[in-house]
């Protein structure tokens, strides 16, 4: 994919996830600040694997101006049953719309794969962020101690045809 520039910073890019991006996906996972706190324990030992990343449709947003890429934000994609699994952005990150890039490319991945509706769970303080990204709230998903010991927000982004 070409580079864009986000609305408040330099050229990104969004490129396919490899296995060599696992170790730098896991780190932003267990390093968002929206999961300090009474948070913290839903991502303590959460890992993306090499095997996740090749079984889902994963991207990174990467800063096209740093040599290597700096990961800004990633995404994965599961098409059956279609959901938004992922969609993470680097703190230092936040504000410069790469969230909204990484959703316009997840809503296109979908709708190449034939997807009509895309299902989120998300996280309590996302809830702002989906609803902003043009997700419909359709539910609540209950707590499921002691995984994730709290409910949470139910989106669907609706993928019209092409």
């Amino acid at each position: 994919m070409s580079p864009r520039t986000s609305p408040a910073g330099g050229p990104v890019r969004i490129r396919r996830a490899e296995a060599r991006d696992a170790k730098r996906l896991t780190r932003l996972v267990r390093g968002s600040g929206a999961y300090a706190g009474k948070y913290a324990a839903a991502v303590a030992g959460y890992r993306v694997g090499p095997d996740y990343i090749e079984a889902h449709r994963t991207f990174v947003a990467v800063d096209a101006d740093e040599h290597g890429g700096r990961v800004l934000g990633f995404y994965a994609l599961v098409l059956a049953p279609p959901e938004l699994d992922l969609l993470f952005v680097a703190d230092e990150a936040q504000g410069r719309g790469i969230g909204r890039l990484l959703v316009a490319h997840m809503r296109s991945e979908a709708r190449a794969a034939g997807l009509d509706r895309v299902k989120v769970v998300s996280h309590r303080p996302a809830e702002g962020f989906y609803h902003r990204a043009g997700a419909v709230r359709t539910g609540t998903a209950l707590a499921n101690p002691p995984a994730v010991p709290w409910d949470r927000p139910e989106f669907e982004f609706r993928i019209p045809p092409a």
